[in-house]
């Protein structure tokens, strides 16, 4: 599973880009599965413009997050605008760029933590978590 987000160049503040999913209305990462012949990514920048409509370049892995309850391992790239129009989609009722004291009002803890790990310095971190709290270690 891949997950984006994305921050915009130097002359603006620092954001992330979320959505409220169509599915639980809950703000998170555009997020997604890797097609079997696709490279992470690859399928980061595929997810980012299918859920929001912004074209994006790979900048770095940020983290790697095992939810230990399902067995999956998600990682989250730090990406870079590089197109595209913000629009809905099938899998988004919203699309925003948020402000890191905005993350945690919006997003659950689990969701949080990544867009926020995204947009620190000092990544790549890995955590794991319940689906709802973060694991502590």
């Amino acid at each position: 599973m891949a997950r984006s987000q994305m921050r915009r160049g130097r002359s603006r503040s620092t954001r992330g880009l979320a959505i409220r999913s169509a599915d639980n209305g809950t703000w998170e990462l555009p997020r997604g599965v890797l097609e079997l012949d696709e490279a992470p990514e690859d399928g980061v920048k595929r997810e980012a413009w299918e859920e929001t409509g912004v074209h994006i370049e790979v900048d770095q892995l940020t983290g790697v997050y095992k939810n230990t309850t399902r067995g999956i391992v998600a990682l989250v790239f730090r990406c870079k605008p590089s197109g595209g129009t913000e629009r809905t989609s099938e899998e988004s009722t919203a699309v925003d760029w948020l402000m890191p004291e905005e993350v945690a009002e919006r997003m659950s803890e689990v969701f949080a933590v990544r867009l926020l790990d995204a947009l620190d310095a000092n990544a790549p971190h890995v955590r794991s978590h319940d689906g709802k709290r973060l694991n502590q270690v």
